[in-house]
């Protein structure tokens, strides 16, 4: 043992109050962030519907832009999510409960992901799009 009682390895070795502290209020604050970014990707997706219709787009078309706005701020919104959880069970709590917790987390994300890339995209990812003009406007 060294002078701080912690094993010749250093693995016994506690990380300080403060640094958890840190990483619990950084997880937070990215958690908040996704939650942001979600809500302002609702308001959005709303505002270029609403954009849409009024531009006599047609309900069909603005209707599909809604949903791909809203798929695209979910996406992203999930995104911050995962990092968040990520921080807050691996870093600061890394018990194997809480891994599986995280584990089953990630993957219902991972699967919503999937499906939102799907939606936005309105193909298989290991498809090819059938018209590159195509492609290029649905992300325009």
């Amino acid at each position: 043992m060294n002078e701080n009682g912690a094993g010749a390895q250093g693995m016994d070795v506690a990380e300080p109050a403060w640094f958890d502290a840190t990483l619990h209020y950084a997880a937070m604050l990215i958690e908040l962030a996704g939650v942001a970014v979600i809500a302002f990707g609702i308001l959005a997706a709303v505002a270029i519907f609403a954009m849409a219709l009024s531009r006599g787009v047609g309900w069909a078309k603005a209707y599909h832009r809604l949903r791909t706005s809203l798929a695209r701020g979910i996406l992203l919104g999930l995104e911050f999510l995962v990092a968040a959880d990520i921080i807050g069970t691996v870093a600061v709590e890394p018990t194997l409960d809480n891994l599986y917790a995280l584990g089953l987390i990630v993957i219902i994300r991972t699967f919503l992901s999937f499906s939102l890339e799907v939606e936005i995209e309105g193909r298989w990812p290991w498809q090819k799009p059938t018209d590159p003009a195509d492609s290029i406007s649905r992300h325009g």
